[in-house]
Formats: C-alpha cells, structure tokens, sequence
C-alpha cells in the first residue's frame, strides 16, 4: 500500500510541475494547438508517465496516477477560484492590443502577434480599420475579443493560430 502513497505523491509532484511550466513557458498557445505543440504532449505525457508511478507498471497503479490527478486539478481549480493569489500566479491578465483606435504595438510585440493576425481577428469581427476598434483584447484562454464603435456588429471571438491541419475549430 506504502508504493500506491508514492505513486500520489508523485503525480501531485509532476501535476505542479507542469501548472508551473505552463505559466514560465507561456500557456497562451494552449488554446491553439498546432502539430508541434500535439507532439510535445505527447511527449511530456510519455516523459513524466515514469516518474509518476515508478516501477508500478500495474493497472491499479496507473488508475492510482489517474486519481491522483484527477483530484489534484479538481482541488487546484478550486484553490484558483477562492485565492486570487494563486490565480494571478498561475492565469495571465488579458492584454489590451487597441483602445479608442490606438494600437499597442509593445503589447502585440510581447504576445508575438502580428498585424497580419491582428487585422485577421478584426475582418473575423467585421471591422476594417483600426480606427474603428473600440477595444481589442487579447484573453487569457488565447482568443482576441474585438469591440467596435459599429454597435450593430455582431461581436465574435477570434482564436489565434488555428492550424491548418486541425481544421477550423470554430465551428
């Protein structure tokens, strides 16, 4: 029983391992995952799968790891939820790309985001010029809201980075 104590320990060791290299190597890219970012997934999940349950390759050791991480994230989102320390930790604060027309170009310089991507969200919203832009924001999940002076436009969502292998995600 002392091993399956272990194999917890472990996962909840390799679980704030990974919230706390998410947050260091930028989790923004999460909500659009290309091909590469599927293979290191991939990868990570083969390269930790050892170092939570050890040498206990048997199925209740890994339903054990399982567990253990089930419960961890529960436990960790609910530990966001009432502290807003470890929130601002963990989660980004959106970024604000366009207020009244203006554009923050170190802002989409930090987040790597190009005009390209930036009037491409904007055509998504119905918007042509930035001067038209009341507010754009980048989200914490990834996506770029865009308000417009035109109240009559419908305001959508735009997600960054779709690749074309996935297909359109928005649908």
């Amino acid at each position: 029983m002392n091993s399956y104590f272990e194999i917890v320990f472990r996962s909840v060791s390799v679980y704030l391992f990974m919230v706390i290299a998410l947050r260091v190597f930028g989790k923004k890219e999460l909500s659009q995952l290309n091909t590469a970012d599927i293979i290191l997934i991939l990868l990570l999940s083969n390269s930790v799968q050892n170092a939570m349950v050890g040498s206990n390759s048997s199925l209740l050791g890994g339903i054990t790891a399982a567990v253990a991480l089930f419960i961890i994230n529960f436990i960790f989102k609910k530990i966001m939820l009432n502290s807003m320390l470890i929130k601002g930790l963990v989660q980004d604060k959106p970024i604000i790309l366009i207020h009244n027309g203006k554009i923050d170009f170190r802002s989409l310089a930090k987040l790597d985001i190009t005009s390209e991507e930036l009037q491409e969200a904007m055509r998504e919203h119905g918007t042509e010029f930035y001067k038209d832009v009341k507010l754009a924001m980048f989200e914490i999940d990834g996506n770029i809201s865009i308000i417009s002076e035109n109240e009559n436009l419908k305001q959508t969502h735009h997600k960054r980075k779709i690749h074309k292998t996935l297909g359109n995600l928005n649908n």
